[in-house]
């Protein structure tokens, strides 16, 4: 097994290339001006030079609130290259496992979302990735397409790195309390993508299936976690104040409701991600550890 990640910037890249080190699987990341999904020139020759069993697309335009402004930007990269790799990915017979995103649902509903639930995009970024999503079913039949949601990692920009930088300078943070989803930690990604491709994907596990982290869990509910364990590493208290999203306006709409139902997920592959709980905490040690150590 040879996988071939598209990316090499992002969250999830960075986790796979750690965790596949760590597992003994040969991985190679590309990302520009190497392998650009705006050339498909790079594509089919990167594809071509390393010959992958497998494809891993982790490469994306995720700015969601710059997309609601850069709309034909986000549908260049999330939705027109998914339909290039998908037909490159076809024309050799590589599968490919692609990420995808929470956003595709409007958040309106109560209970978290099954894969059987219909799509309503509530901005840019969002109809970016479901036309994504279409673009791969429609091109390639060898696909997986995993949504995530909610992801950090000691890599890269996120909300727990944010929450992190913010705690040295502030006594107190303002915190959304009314968006409900499931926090994912990217290294956990990354051993679920792993996993998926040692058991093998036969023909009737191709398809569309939700992996997040297990557990559901506010902005704030996060927020606290890293300021405890702040506290408890640091010896400073952040206070947290909880607030509506009314009082926190961004260009683009949030779902209400992101949470996931990753039940297909474990029924066909085994796979179940962490508590997100125990996974946000190992990742906050680390940052700290990292900190401590470069200090």
């Amino acid at each position: 097994m040879k996988l071939l990640c598209i990316g090499n910037s992002g969250q999830v890249a960075q986790a796979l290339v750690e965790r596949c080190g760590i597992a003994n699987v040969p991985c190679i990341a590309l990302g520009r001006p190497i392998l650009d999904l705006l050339k498909e020139q790079t594509v089919k020759t990167a594809i071509d030079k390393h010959a992958p069993s497998i494809i891993v697309n982790a490469a994306a335009y995720t700015a969601v609130d710059k997309a609601e402004s850069e709309e034909a930007a986000a549908f260049a990269v999330n939705a027109q290259a998914c339909e290039m790799l998908a037909k490159q990915a076809h024309a050799r017979d590589i599968p490919l496992i692609h990420l995808s995103t929470d956003y595709v649902f409007d958040g309106s509903k109560s209970e978290p979302y099954t894969e059987a639930d219909p799509i309503k995009p509530l901005g840019a970024y969002g109809r970016s990735k479901a036309a994504g999503e279409d673009a791969i079913r429609l091109n390639t039949d060898k696909h997986i397409i995993l949504r995530t949601a909610w992801v950090y990692s000691p890599f890269g920009n996120n909300f727990v790195k944010t929450m992190l930088r913010l705690a040295e300078g502030r006594d107190a943070l303002s915190v959304v309390d009314d968006q409900i989803g499931n926090p994912t930690n990217a290294l956990d990604i990354a051993d679920g993508i792993i996993a998926i491709c040692q058991t093998g994907i036969e023909t009737d596990k191709y398809g569309t299936y939700h992996m997040t982290g297990s557990g559901k869990a506010s902005w704030a509910d996060l927020a606290a976690l890293v300021f405890d364990l702040y506290q408890e590493m640091t010896g400073k208290h952040v206070s947290l104040v909880r607030i509506p999203s009314s009082e926190y306006p961004t260009p683009a709409e949030r779902p209400k409701n992101s949470q996931l139902d990753c039940a297909k997920l474990a029924s066909a592959f085994n796979v179940r991600l962490l508590r997100w709980q125990d996974s946000a905490e190992k990742v906050v040690r680390r940052l700290l550890k990292e900190r401590t150590d470069l200090s």
